[in-house]
């Protein structure tokens, strides 16, 4: 396994202050979008080496693997970079909730505007 992000993917990347990109995880097979986290170099190649969705996050500092202590585990399915470089799109099957609460998706708590 190698130990640094593929070259021709870090080159591509947009990265805040701080290193990181948003990270938006969504269901591979209904396209629910689930949730949103972090990622750095780091956390991206960790999430195409292992197939488990690694973020880091931002108020503890340090990396996290999705369910690896609540079971709710993201098995990544597949990873593509937006057309500017600075967002990646991770399609998971999500078992379990995906959101911190134990809920299904962190979007459906406080739902601004309603379609009909």
């Amino acid at each position: 396994m190698s130990e640094v992000l593929d070259p021709r993917i870090a080159k591509r990347l947009k990265r805040d202050t701080a290193g990181l990109f948003p990270a938006i995880a969504q269901q591979y097979d209904t396209g629910e979008v689930l949730m949103l986290g972090y990622m750095d170099d780091e956390a991206l190649r960790r999430t195409l080496t292992t197939g488990r969705c690694t973020y880091f996050s931002r108020s503890r500092q340090e990396y996290w693997v999705k369910g690896e202590t609540s079971g709710h585990v993201q098995l990544v399915k597949s990873v593509a970079l937006d057309c500017d470089g600075d967002t990646v799109l991770v399609k998971v099957d999500q078992l379990g909730g995906a959101c911190h609460t134990g809920g299904r998706t962190c979007f459906d708590a406080d739902v601004l505007l309603a379609g009909e």
